[in-house]
């Protein structure tokens, strides 16, 4: 293994506007590298996944949050959920809900313990996996080898149609299957804003690792399409509009057709 350096610091973040603050840790590797969003509601907040659990975004971010707040899981893999179990209140997607609160015990940070065929998966759609899967360590006594993910409590199972109240804020529950059998964005159809989770996001899309459906992914790339949208905050890369959501859906339709 590489030697790693000591971060001076684990999150980064960025205000966004309207209410919404973009968190993120620089010191994991892109492929891995989850948009954390906060989101300010008069009476609870919400963070839209919650990175890899590497170091505790709780107090990363303690600045930030309200006195109550509700840790979504817009799907359960490893770098979304990692934070999830710091909070009381969680929210997760039906076929999901097992997940978040049983993880597999299957998450590492190296390469060398990763499935074959997973790794092979993401190279082919465009990703190179690093021997680690940081760049640097959180502390200097932190140990590389007892990471993973830990059990969170689930408060909140949601489905299609349902709706996240904030009081001054509602976001409507859209299942958006094919990265995941539980894959879900929140839609505020007030501000025409969609969290998206991996639904979609402006990079390689991982349709072919363990629990991606393509046809379901087809299905869902043509609902998004539809979708009035003015902004995009997605899973991983930058957040985009209405024409580049309609790009990268019907590239995507396309290259699977």
């Amino acid at each position: 293994m590489p030697h790693l350096p000591v971060a001076d610091h684990w999150f980064d973040s960025k205000t966004i506007g309207d209410g919404i603050t973009l968190l993120w840790e620089p010191h994991v590797v892109p492929l891995m590298r989850c948009n954390i969003w906060h989101v300010r509601g008069r009476d609870r907040d919400l963070l839209i996944d919650t990175g890899m659990g590497i170091a505790s975004l709780r107090d990363a971010a303690k600045n930030l949050l309200g006195a109550k707040v509700t840790a979504v899981a817009t799907h359960t893999h490893s770098d979304h959920i990692g934070g999830h179990h710091e909070f009381d209140d969680t929210m997760v997607h039906k076929a999901e809900a097992a997940a978040l609160a049983h993880p597999d015990g299957h998450a590492t940070l190296r390469r060398a313990e990763m499935p074959t065929n997973y790794v092979a998966a993401i190279e082919r759609s465009g990703y190179h996996v690093e021997e680690t899967l940081i760049t640097a360590l959180p502390s200097a006594d932190y140990d590389i080898d007892a990471y993973g993910i830990k059990e969170a409590v689930v408060t909140q199972v949601v489905m299609e149609g349902d709706v996240v109240d904030l009081g001054n804020r509602h976001f409507e529950v859209l299942h958006l299957p094919g990265h995941s059998p539980g894959s879900m964005g929140l839609w505020e159809a007030a501000t025409a804003t969609l969290f998206s989770g991996d639904a979609i996001y402006d990079g390689p899309l991982l349709d072919e690792i363990e629990g991606a459906d393509i046809p379901a992914y087809l299905h869902t790339m043509k609902r998004l399409r539809e979708l009035p949208v003015e902004v995009v905050h997605a899973g991983h890369d930058p957040s985009f509009g209405r024409a580049r959501l309609i790009e990268l859906a019907d590239a995507y339709i396309r290259q699977r057709s």
